[in-house]
């Protein structure tokens, strides 16, 4: 079993495009349909017939396993992410880059009879 690509020249027998599935029977030498991104397979009718119930257990196998995997992935992240919420929540110490108090704290100007504390009206 080898591979050839589009254009190149080939001995007869039976060929089958890889991406498309398509089979190319040449009955004499000759050059394959397609550019050099369209690539082939030369094989025997029957080690197609038996490879085919084997690329069929595999998926059949693997479908079940690649569920469980993408389940628990999804489950991990979002145990993550509020994890991670909470974690950002119990971190965070009320500073807001928005608001700056660079004279001190807000003084109350509603009772101009008020001594502020250094003893000044």
């Amino acid at each position: 079993m080898f591979t050839l690509s589009g254009g190149q020249k080939a001995a007869e027998g039976t060929y089958w495009d890889i991406s498309s599935g398509q089979r190319i029977d040449m009955d004499q030498e000759g050059v394959l349909p397609g550019d050099q991104n369209a690539k082939y397979i030369k094989a025997s009718p029957g080690l197609i017939l038996v490879t085919g119930p084997f690329l069929g257990l595999i998926y059949i196998i693997a479908l079940p396993i690649m569920g469980v995997v993408t389940a628990m992935s999804l489950i991990v992240q979002k145990v993550l992410s509020v994890i991670s919420h909470l974690v950002r929540n119990m971190v965070s110490f009320g500073w807001r880059p928005s608001e700056s108090y660079l004279s001190g704290s807000n003084r109350k100007k509603d009772d101009p009879g008020r001594k502020d504390s250094s003893g000044r009206h």
